[in-house]
């Protein structure tokens, strides 16, 4: 519907792309007033993490134009069609800051309606930005859409919008989750000979499976079921919560394909485990901050089931093998937890109840796992943990939040985890929004520790 220059900014010494209205869409006053609508939503944008940066608008010659910044990576589009599927961080990394872009235009009131690899623009680094709102809609604009209208790319069209419905947010969430299978495995989820077809696909036919479609693994399938939902309500909340749930997903997967010990059905998570000491010792410690005079070093505790399998087994006889008498009583179990910090070794007895009547009710699902939510709080810990290894401390941000919303009231370890990871994270971005709070919530779960003393200390300090 236009060209696109690059230009120089003879003011200003810098490169910047142009996008003018073609000259024979110029004369039609509804297509005018949609190019000028693209310039009103994506100004009203600039200056936000990861959305192209709208410099002017003008006309020049009865026709409109925009000045924007220009980016000098080519598209996401461009890479699938040269390098095909990409490693699943380096697609999550993507997907997080176009999804940084697409949560900030929602809650702007903003809706996208064309996401697509073509529309995700790399600059010289390698970060995405979020292009083209020519067909944007914004909630206190004048709608420019005839209800029945279809805009957009039929491949990554939501069934709303393929039904000729108005968009919402969900929808651009939707296009974000056929990107996601895209950039993971090279195709589209409903990939098809011809559009119609696959704008039908969309509204009707049933949601795939991507670990049948690739190497990928199945932990992968709930988070897009729910990303890839017919009813916009079932989808995620934010496009945020969409990449969190991936990551998750699969540290959840690489920590289910390890070799697990014989003695406990429950592994070791990267949170709980003992940090390696030696040669290699600071290659997993996260960087120090050295403006801060020293780091508070996230030691957590290692967490050893010592008899779990017996416990199973006993319960196991005690609610099947058993009889019917056996079936009546209640077998209370102690669980011995080793937890092993700086300077010391110390021994915990928690009691574990085992009931062995039948429920007579249905039982609740556990509070780290809500029916809405594919992911525990438990598996976004340890993601989160994993970006804090990195010195990924901004990737780790939303992953941990999410963890402690979730863990949050269970008084489980992993509560006490994601909060000290979250109190720690937030600190070393420069934040003291709610470090306190966190690390007494911590201290209160699993006791007190040094390494909370000296973060309390440096976030009395400092905040």
């Amino acid at each position: 519907m236009g060209d696109i220059y690059r230009a120089t900014d003879t003011m200003l010494g810098r490169d910047v792309a142009i996008k003018i209205l073609a000259d024979r869409y110029a004369q039609d006053a509804a297509i005018r007033e949609r190019f000028t609508r693209e310039a009103l939503a994506a100004a009203r944008l600039s200056g936000e993490h990861h959305s192209v940066t709208i410099y002017d608008v003008g006309d020049h010659n009865g026709r409109p134009y925009i000045v924007m910044e220009y980016l000098g990576g080519g598209s996401l589009d461009d890479v699938l069609r040269s390098e095909g599927a990409q490693p699943p961080q380096r697609v999550f990394n993507w997907l997080e800051e176009a999804g940084d872009a697409l949560d900030a235009a929602h809650r702007q009131g903003v809706v996208h309606r064309d996401v697509k690899p073509a529309n995700l623009m790399l600059d010289a680094e390698g970060h995405v930005h979020v292009a083209d709102f020519g067909i944007a809609s914004a909630a206190d604009m004048e709608s420019l859409t005839l209800t029945g209208t279809v805009l957009g790319t039929a491949g990554y069209l939501a069934p709303e919008q393929a039904r000729g419905e108005r968009a919402v947010p969900a929808s651009d969430r939707y296009a974000l989750a056929v990107v996601a299978w895209e950039l993971l495995t090279g195709r589209r989820p409903f990939q098809s000979e011809t559009a119609t077809a696959e704008a039908a696909a969309h509204v009707s036919a049933p949601i795939p499976s991507i670990s049948e479609h690739s190497d990928l693994p199945r932990e992968l399938d709930p988070v897009f079921a729910r990303a890839l939902a017919k009813d916009a309500h079932e989808r995620h909340e934010t496009a945020g919560d969409f990449v969190a749930e991936l990551r998750a997903a699969l540290a959840e997967a690489a920590g289910s394909t390890r070799t697990l010990p014989s003695a406990g059905p429950t592994p070791v998570t990267e949170p709980t485990a003992p940090m390696r000491r030696g040669d290699d010792a600071d290659d997993l410690r996260p960087p120090r901050d050295r403006s801060r005079g020293g780091a508070v070093w996230p030691v957590f505790a290692v967490v050893l089931v010592l008899g779990a399998i017996a416990g199973a087994l006993l319960a196991y006889f005690l609610t099947e093998g058993g009889g019917s008498d056996a079936k009546q009583g209640t077998t209370v179990l102690t669980r011995e937890r080793t937890v092993t910090s700086p300077g010391g070794v110390t021994t915990v007895e928690r009691p574990v109840t085992v009931t062995t009547t039948a429920p007579s009710t249905p039982t609740q699902p556990p509070a780290t796992q809500s029916p809405g939510n594919s992911v525990s709080g438990a598996a976004l810990n340890n993601a989160g943990y994993l970006r804090m290894r990195l010195g990924d401390y901004e990737g780790a941000l939303p992953l941990l939040e999410r963890a402690v919303e979730r863990l949050q009231g269970t008084g489980s370890l992993d509560e006490a985890y994601a909060s000290f990871n979250l109190a720690y994270t937030r600190f070393q971005l420069g934040s003291c929004d709610g470090v306190l709070d966190l690390v007494d919530r911590s201290e209160s779960i699993q006791g007190h520790r040094s390494e909370i003393d000296d973060l309390r200390q440096q976030a009395e300090e400092e905040c």
